[in-house]
């Protein structure tokens, strides 16, 4: 995981150009929650290699810190479809999860045991690269992890733009079997953590089923991750016409 991590901060910050907005947010919550508070980070998904190029927006200290980093929600038919690649994925801490079997899968399960044990988990609940960048529903996966935690997450939206240029959506799409674009802009917006909790306590106390829970936490985070597109797209305007 250090390898890979640091590989990704020299691909997005020494070989290209990364802006970040509000890293603070997500760097107090990686180092300064409680204990056994769970984190979730939630993000937009542009190019097969926002996993794991994304993580250069953090600091080495982060990246070599193997308890501190992220458990991350990967789709089982691309990224463990062979014995030496699911080996690789699985020391990166990856989950494998399988598209279209909902949201009661081991995967899933394995998910909310390592949120109880106060660890990150990163979702991307568009659940599939979105290469033309429409407006998609998000997974409901993501409102059951947040349900289930015997501890409320903090949950942090992320909104990166460029990850694309960098890597273009093109076959062949196994991202080791690509090389990085270089000068080209990335810019993430990092949002404040989502306000969620009395949504759901008020959920609880209309005894709503798991699935009315599952469903309106879900909504409520995919109004808050769009939410930053608007700002981040303007970031990236005037980050991109800088030389």
């Amino acid at each position: 995981m250090s390898i890979v991590g640091l590989s990704a901060k020299f691909w997005t910050n020494i070989a290209n150009s990364l802006l970040i907005h509000n890293r603070k947010i997500l760097s107090n919550a990686l180092e300064n929650r409680g204990k056994g508070i769970p984190l979730i980070t939630v993000t937009n998904h542009h190019s097969t290699m926002d996993e794991p190029l994304l993580w250069g927006i953090l600091q080495p200290r982060q990246l070599i810190n193997q308890c501190l980093m992220r458990w991350a929600i990967a789709a089982h038919n691309m990224c463990f479809w062979s014995k030496p690649i699911s080996q690789f994925f699985a020391f990166g801490k990856s989950i494998p999860v399988n598209r279209g079997a909902g949201v009661y899968q081991e995967g899933v399960d394995f998910a909310i045991e390592r949120l109880n044990e106060g660890h990150w988990v990163h979702i991307y609940p568009e659940g599939k690269v979105n290469e033309k960048k429409i407006d998609m529903r998000y997974k409901w996966g993501i409102g059951r992890l947040i349900a289930e935690c015997n501890v409320n997450p903090i949950v942090i939206p992320i909104y990166h733009l460029g990850m694309d240029d960098i890597v273009p959506n093109t076959k062949p799409y196994f991202w080791f079997m690509r090389v990085p674009r270089v000068g080209k802009k990335l810019t993430v917006l990092i949002g404040d953590p989502i306000p969620y909790n009395d949504t759901l306590q008020d959920l609880r106390n209309k005894k709503a089923s798991d699935l009315e829970i599952r469903k309106s936490l879900t909504d409520l985070i995919e109004k808050h991750l769009k939410a930053l597109r608007i700002n981040a797209e303007i970031y990236h305007a005037k980050h991109s016409s800088k030389w």
